[in-house]
């Protein structure tokens, strides 16, 4: 299994994506711990966090022996994903298709989810070897789109980000998701009751994911 399928591998069996955004790379940081400690274990920190790719350097060293899997979101161009995979990101995430962001992912063999929302964003990607593509925005598209993707393409892989509820996991789950993305949801209670909220919401997620796999 080559480096890029061991990355995907486990990011489809970890299933749930963790969407970081920090008002500091110290803040991301502590989120992403909080969510680890909640059960999730792929952590995407977005390129909306200042320094990000501090956070990404920090969590990439201190849990280089454990399953989590740190990369890096919303990044918006290919300088900027250089600098994330330099920094230790094992997976790019964008919030739309970018081919330089592809071709700079090929050639450090590192997974690219651009974010797409019609069948000619999707198919583009793949031609330049995306294997999963993020459903953007999600809330908008719903579940249903998934499905409806995979009968004239049944091998593309899709992931939704946005709009990914405890209540509505299921539908995601049922509709073909190759694997989730929450975002706001984890961090919802996050100033009034501190990171433990964050860590109380991930094993809800988690657990309704058991629940349902």
């Amino acid at each position: 299994m080559t480096k890029k399928q061991t990355i995907l591998s486990g990011l489809k069996e970890n299933y749930l994506f963790a969407v970081i955004r920090g008002n500091s790379a110290s803040e991301a940081t502590e989120i992403s711990e909080a969510v680890y400690k909640g059960g999730i274990k792929n952590i995407e920190v977005t390129f909306t966090t200042p320094q990000a790719d501090e956070s990404i350097k920090d969590l990439s060293r201190k849990y280089a022996d454990t399953d989590m899997v740190v990369g890096a979101g919303t990044v918006m161009d290919d300088v900027t994903a250089r600098i994330a995979i330099i920094a230790g990101a094992e997976f790019i995430v964008s919030p739309n298709f970018i081919p330089e962001i592809s071709k700079v992912c090929n050639t450090y063999a590192v997974p690219y989810l651009p974010g797409c929302g019609t069948v000619t964003e999707i198919t583009s990607a793949m031609a330049t070897g995306v294997e999963v593509v993020k459903v953007f925005p999600g809330g908008i598209l719903g579940p249903s789109f998934i499905k409806n993707v995979h009968g004239p393409i049944p091998h593309v892989e899709m992931m939704p980000s946005g709009g990914v509820s405890l209540e509505n996991m299921h539908e995601w789950v049922d509709n073909g998701a190759w694997a989730v993305g929450i975002g706001s949801a984890l961090t919802k209670n996050l100033a009034a009751d501190g990171l433990n909220s964050v860590t109380e919401i991930s094993k809800q997620f988690v657990d309704k994911y058991k629940e349902l796999h």
